[in-house]
């Protein structure tokens, strides 16, 4: 008697979604950019219009980096923010194969996707070791992997992050109010949002973005949850901060109502990531993960991140743990603020250990 074979399941061809009109509009239909290795004509038409493409990141001050760093052959190095891994290649070609480079980073999601394209280009783990653990470990890392002779700290949230709506960083996108670094650990903005009192979040929306309608915003925001309404979408946010805002009228006021939207987010990721908090552990154990020489450079995107840096750095150099420290900030050059619009507010500073 026959046996029944059993069948292969048959594979469908999965189409890609279309969408309407000349240009994709949304996140999910730019596929395009989000394969610069297939269409790397797309990508350098998206960049020279200034734009980031979807799915990338565009790293910022590198050259001034490199400078600083003064990366050679043999050395150990750690990059406490691996996002998108431009400044982590940059690094690791100074490398030129002699030394090793580590990196870490907290987002599971992104991490990974930059690890495969790494190794794709050669720096597998025998170059690059990376460590999925928030940069205020860096002690335990140390611990592990020795000391380093350069260090750098890129603050900045990565723009694949910002423009997936699914991630909830940006008010101009639909999506979950979300804003964790790590979806899966903690409580998302929504959530922070749902028993917060006005008092709170005034001094939240003061202290992590200087945000001058900070009660307007927290009042409104307070009163629709106390009638019920559960803020869960960055568009919802998004229009009671405008409404809150209503009577700022014109250009100004249309400028003005994005530029709250965009510091109350701002304010919230600062929160739900503890990122204060894990800046300052960064900045204390800096000193002691460094190699006698070793050199560090942090680029931060606003006043209250710089200020902790700044002052971090002044205080070990008294101290004298640090030989020599940044006496004026560096910001990006003109061309490459207008290369990369994301670059304008970044500030960069050093500190060489003793």
């Amino acid at each position: 008697m026959e046996q029944n074979q059993p069948h292969e399941p048959q594979q469908t061809h999965k189409r890609r979604q279309r969408y309407r009109g000349t240009h994709p509009r949304t996140f999910q239909e730019k596929y395009k950019e989000m394969q610069p290795e297939k269409y790397a004509e797309t990508i350098d038409k998206v960049i020279q219009k200034g734009s980031t493409p979807a799915g990338m990141h565009i790293s910022i001050c590198v050259q001034e980096i490199l400078d600083i760093l003064q990366i050679q052959p043999g050395q150990t190095g750690m990059d406490c923010t691996l996002g998108y891994g431009g400044h982590t290649l940059e690094m690791l070609k100074c490398l030129n194969g002699n030394g090793h480079m580590h990196a870490m980073d907290v987002d599971p999601i992104e991490s990974v996707k930059t690890q495969a394209r790494l190794e794709r280009l050669g720096y597998g783990q025998d170059r690059l070791t990376i460590w999925h653990r928030n940069f205020a470990e860096i002690d335990q890392v140390a611990a592990e992997a020795g000391k380093f002779d350069f260090i750098l700290a890129d603050l900045g949230v990565s723009s694949m992050q910002i423009d997936n709506p699914d991630r909830g960083f940006s008010y101009k996108r639909e999506g979950p109010l979300d804003l964790r670094l790590n979806p899966e650990k903690g409580i998302s903005a929504a959530e922070r949002l749902q028993d917060i009192t006005r008092n709170e979040l005034t001094g939240m929306l003061m202290e992590n973005a200087d945000e001058p309608y900070a009660e307007k915003i927290a009042k409104a925001v307070t009163e629709a949850q106390r009638r019920g309404q559960k803020i869960k979408t960055t568009t919802e946010l998004r229009t009671i901060i405008e409404n809150a805002l209503s009577d700022l009228k014109g250009e100004e006021g249309r400028e003005a109502v994005k530029k709250s939207c965009q510091r109350t987010f701002q304010a919230l990721r600062i929160d739900v990531n503890s990122e204060f908090e894990v800046l300052e552990e960064l900045l204390e154990k800096l000193p002691g993960v460094l190699n006698p020489g070793g050199r560090a450079a942090i680029l931060t995107f606003h006043s209250g991140e710089d200020r902790l840096v700044k002052k971090s750095f002044q205080y070990y150099d008294k101290e004298g743990l640090y030989s020599e420290i940044a006496k004026d900030v560096i910001r990006p050059s003109a061309e490459e603020c207008n290369r990369n619009p994301r670059a304008r507010v970044a500030k960069l500073r050093w500190a060489v250990r003793a």
